[in-house]
Protein backbone atom coordinates (compact mmCIF):
# COMPACT_ATOMS: atom_id res chain seq x y z
CA UNK A 1 0.00 0.00 0.00
CA UNK A 2 1.36 3.54 -1.16
CA UNK A 3 1.12 6.80 0.68
CA UNK A 4 -1.32 8.73 -1.69
CA UNK A 5 -0.09 11.74 -3.60
CA UNK A 6 -1.26 15.24 -2.60
CA UNK A 7 -3.64 15.19 -4.94
CA UNK A 8 -5.64 11.41 -4.55
CA UNK A 9 -5.79 13.08 -0.47
CA UNK A 10 -6.99 16.43 -1.62
CA UNK A 11 -9.75 14.79 -3.40
CA UNK A 12 -10.72 12.48 -0.56
CA UNK A 13 -10.55 14.63 1.71
CA UNK A 14 -12.63 17.40 -0.22
CA UNK A 15 -15.63 14.84 -1.30
CA UNK A 16 -15.46 13.65 2.59
CA UNK A 17 -15.56 17.28 3.72
CA UNK A 18 -18.81 17.47 0.96
CA UNK A 19 -20.51 14.40 2.06
CA UNK A 20 -20.74 14.61 5.22
CA UNK A 21 -20.95 18.24 6.17
CA UNK A 22 -21.69 20.36 3.16
CA UNK A 23 -24.27 18.63 1.45
CA UNK A 24 -26.68 18.33 4.59
CA UNK A 25 -25.83 22.01 5.33
CA UNK A 26 -27.11 22.57 1.70
CA UNK A 27 -30.16 20.79 2.61
CA UNK A 28 -31.11 22.27 5.26
CA UNK A 29 -30.23 25.88 4.11
CA UNK A 30 -31.52 25.32 0.85
CA UNK A 31 -28.10 27.28 -0.84
CA UNK A 32 -25.99 25.87 -2.97
CA UNK A 33 -23.22 27.03 -0.93
CA UNK A 34 -20.34 27.54 -3.72
CA UNK A 35 -18.21 30.18 -2.07
CA UNK A 36 -17.75 27.36 0.96
CA UNK A 37 -17.01 24.45 -1.70
CA UNK A 38 -13.97 26.72 -3.08
CA UNK A 39 -12.79 27.60 0.51
CA UNK A 40 -12.89 23.79 1.20
CA UNK A 41 -10.84 22.78 -1.93
CA UNK A 42 -8.08 25.23 -0.67
CA UNK A 43 -8.62 24.14 2.58
CA UNK A 44 -8.40 20.54 1.95
CA UNK A 45 -5.28 20.97 -0.30
CA UNK A 46 -3.72 22.83 2.97
CA UNK A 47 -4.37 19.88 5.09
CA UNK A 48 -2.92 17.38 2.99
CA UNK A 49 0.00 19.34 2.39
CA UNK A 50 0.12 19.19 6.54
CA UNK A 51 -1.03 15.25 6.60
CA UNK A 52 2.11 14.28 3.80
CA UNK A 53 4.60 16.67 4.62
CA UNK A 54 3.97 18.09 8.21
CA UNK A 55 6.00 17.00 11.44
CA UNK A 56 4.76 13.52 13.11
CA UNK A 57 3.49 15.07 15.70
CA UNK A 58 1.66 18.06 13.99
CA UNK A 59 0.65 15.64 10.87
CA UNK A 60 -1.08 13.45 13.65
CA UNK A 61 -3.07 16.13 15.22
CA UNK A 62 -4.39 17.10 11.46
CA UNK A 63 -5.21 13.78 11.11
CA UNK A 64 -7.11 13.10 14.33
CA UNK A 65 -8.49 16.66 14.18
CA UNK A 66 -9.94 15.37 10.66
CA UNK A 67 -11.24 12.26 11.41
CA UNK A 68 -12.58 13.87 14.20
CA UNK A 69 -14.59 16.56 12.54
CA UNK A 70 -16.10 13.72 9.13
CA UNK A 71 -17.03 10.96 12.43
CA UNK A 72 -18.16 13.02 15.31
CA UNK A 73 -18.63 11.29 18.56
CA UNK A 74 -17.54 10.29 22.01
CA UNK A 75 -15.89 7.34 21.03
CA UNK A 76 -12.29 6.75 20.90
CA UNK A 77 -10.28 6.59 17.57
CA UNK A 78 -11.54 3.71 16.41
CA UNK A 79 -12.21 3.84 12.69
CA UNK A 80 -14.09 0.91 10.95
CA UNK A 81 -12.20 -1.16 9.08
CA UNK A 82 -12.78 -0.30 5.19
CA UNK A 83 -11.62 3.14 6.88
CA UNK A 84 -8.14 2.01 6.19
CA UNK A 85 -8.74 1.51 3.03
CA UNK A 86 -9.14 5.18 1.86
CA UNK A 87 -6.39 7.88 1.12
CA UNK A 88 -6.63 9.38 4.59
CA UNK A 89 -6.48 5.77 6.46
CA UNK A 90 -3.60 4.32 4.39
CA UNK A 91 -1.63 7.62 5.10
CA UNK A 92 -2.28 7.27 8.96
CA UNK A 93 -1.24 3.56 8.64
CA UNK A 94 2.01 4.38 6.82
CA UNK A 95 3.02 7.32 9.23
CA UNK A 96 1.38 6.35 12.52
CA UNK A 97 0.42 2.87 12.61
CA UNK A 98 -2.84 2.77 14.83
CA UNK A 99 -1.99 5.95 16.63
CA UNK A 100 -4.59 4.87 19.59
CA UNK A 101 -4.03 1.06 19.82
CA UNK A 102 -0.90 -1.05 20.26
CA UNK A 103 -2.55 -3.93 18.40
CA UNK A 104 -5.09 -4.68 16.03
CA UNK A 105 -7.39 -7.47 14.96
CA UNK A 106 -6.48 -9.32 11.62
CA UNK A 107 -9.31 -7.72 9.39
CA UNK A 108 -7.96 -3.86 10.55
CA UNK A 109 -3.92 -5.47 10.09
CA UNK A 110 -5.36 -6.65 6.70
CA UNK A 111 -7.24 -3.40 5.51
CA UNK A 112 -4.09 -1.13 6.75
CA UNK A 113 -1.83 -3.33 4.55
CA UNK A 114 -4.21 -3.94 1.90
CA UNK A 115 -4.22 -7.54 1.83
CA UNK A 116 -6.82 -10.69 3.50
CA UNK A 117 -7.02 -11.70 6.87
CA UNK A 118 -5.56 -15.04 5.94
CA UNK A 119 -2.41 -12.96 4.32
CA UNK A 120 -2.05 -11.00 7.76
CA UNK A 121 -1.82 -14.66 9.13
CA UNK A 122 0.79 -15.97 6.78
CA UNK A 123 2.30 -12.73 7.80
CA UNK A 124 2.54 -13.41 11.35
CA UNK A 125 3.20 -16.61 11.28
CA UNK A 126 6.25 -16.37 8.69
CA UNK A 127 7.58 -13.89 12.00
CA UNK A 128 7.43 -10.84 9.20
CA UNK A 129 4.55 -9.38 11.56
CA UNK A 130 4.35 -9.64 15.31
CA UNK A 131 1.51 -10.75 17.10
CA UNK A 132 0.41 -8.52 20.03
CA UNK A 133 0.05 -10.18 23.09
CA UNK A 134 -3.42 -9.97 23.39
CA UNK A 135 -4.07 -11.18 20.22
CA UNK A 136 -4.28 -9.51 16.60
CA UNK A 137 -1.07 -8.14 15.69
CA UNK A 138 0.80 -4.88 16.56
CA UNK A 139 0.05 -1.88 14.70
CA UNK A 140 4.26 -0.58 15.01
CA UNK A 141 4.75 -3.86 13.58
CA UNK A 142 2.38 -3.04 10.35
CA UNK A 143 3.77 0.60 10.30
CA UNK A 144 7.14 -1.26 9.95
CA UNK A 145 6.19 -3.12 7.06
CA UNK A 146 4.18 -0.21 5.40
CA UNK A 147 7.36 1.73 5.52
CA UNK A 148 9.82 -0.74 4.29
CA UNK A 149 7.63 -1.70 1.34
CA UNK A 150 8.33 -0.60 -2.16
CA UNK A 151 5.86 1.00 -3.89
CA UNK A 152 4.09 -0.37 -6.72
CA UNK A 153 4.89 0.19 -10.09
CA UNK A 154 3.24 3.11 -12.32
CA UNK A 155 1.83 2.32 -15.00
CA UNK A 156 2.34 5.24 -18.11
CA UNK A 157 0.29 5.05 -20.70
Amino acid sequence: MAVPTHAELTDHLVRQIDIRLVDPLEILLDDPLDDLRGRIHRRAATLATALLDGDDTAALHTAIRVYSSLHPGDAPFDPPVEWWRTPLGQLVAVRFGHPAAAGVSLPVAGAMLGISRQGVHDLVRRGKLDRHPDGGVTATSIRDRLRTQPAPPTTRS
